[in-house]
């Protein structure tokens, strides 16, 4: 069966932009959700000589931050580390920290380290994380070009800048904290969407050199038919694996876990429904200014 993704192109490209310009009004109307990471803030280490559930730390932090993050750590995940977005004084951490001393019997020494992030250190986080997805995009995009032609460079970079955006969209919509694990997952995911970008790309190609005469977006639409199962397959795999840690993984691990849910299923669905197209509309751009027929697939 072949797909008719060009001839259904503006859907795919409107389902997208909803989605995005729905969590972009959303950040002037309510701000983003962000860590401590971003915001700065203020960082507790017990250690409780046991493992304790998170649910009933809960119970501790809620009085004073029902959005505090909680992760264990230690050897035998006896250890709590407690992030906030409030900035607490040294007496203000003390007096959480002995409501932990006193329900669990704790002394002293078990109050391992306290420190306060700045909201300059914040930035700093924000700003290496912009330069890092703009090195990415530009080595992607010569990358490809390189490769294949600029079209599909430019092609690709937008697709990856439509992942991110998509994953931003979905966390100020839902309102998930964003911290540091959400860039490196957006990062992980502009590598990981890139291969599926150039699969279908590479597709396009290789049919350009048999399919004289043939209009660029059946060449489209028989590239993307003839690998969108590979593309399904490899994304599904890799998606079981992810939900299995964030269903059954520590905090720590489900702050990573879930925005590469997020990524990897809008990065399928870039890859399929949104690069392609983009490159089909530059391709049909360029022939017009050539005066050249977009009917007739170049060799």
């Amino acid at each position: 069966m072949k797909l008719q993704v060009i001839k259904k192109s503006k859907l795919f490209l409107i389902i997208s932009l909803v989605v995005i310009l729905i969590g972009l009004v959303m950040i002037p109307i309510r701000g983003l959700n962000v860590g401590i990471d971003f915001s700065g803030g203020t960082l507790l280490q017990i250690e409780l000589n046991e493992r304790i559930e998170v649910s009933e730390i809960r119970e501790i932090t809620d009085s004073f931050d029902p959005s505090a993050s909680i992760v264990h750590a230690g050897l035998n995940q006896t250890q709590v580390i407690i992030k906030t977005t409030l900035d607490m004084e040294s007496p203000e951490r003390y007096e959480v920290f002995s409501q932990f001393k006193e329900r669990y019997q704790l002394t002293e020494e078990a109050f391992l380290h306290q420190q306060k992030f700045e909201p300059s250190i914040g930035q700093e986080i924000q700003n290496r994380a912009l330069i890092s997805v703009l090195i990415a995009a530009i080595g992607i995009l010569i990358y490809i070009t390189l490769r294949f032609e600029w079209q599909f460079g430019l092609s690709a970079v937008a697709a990856l800048l439509h992942d991110v955006l998509i994953g931003i969209a979905v966390y100020s919509i839902l309102r998930i904290p964003i911290n540091s694990s959400f860039i490196a997952a957006m990062l992980t995911i502009v590598g990981y969407s890139i291969n599926d970008t150039i699969v279908v790309f590479d597709r396009i190609r290789e049919n350009m050199k048999s399919m004289h005469k043939v209009p660029f977006e059946e060449i489209i639409d028989t590239s993307i038919s003839q690998t969108i199962v590979r593309s399904i397959n490899t994304s599904m795999t890799t998606l079981f694996a992810i939900t299995a840690l964030y269903v059954f993984g520590v905090e720590a691990i489900r702050e990573f876990a879930l925005p590469l849910i997020v990524g990897i299923l809008a990065g399928t669905y870039s890859s399929i429904f949104i690069a392609s197209p983009i490159w089909y509309r530059l391709k049909i751009r360029k022939s017009r200014i050539n005066y050249y027929n977009p009917n007739k697939a170049s060799k």
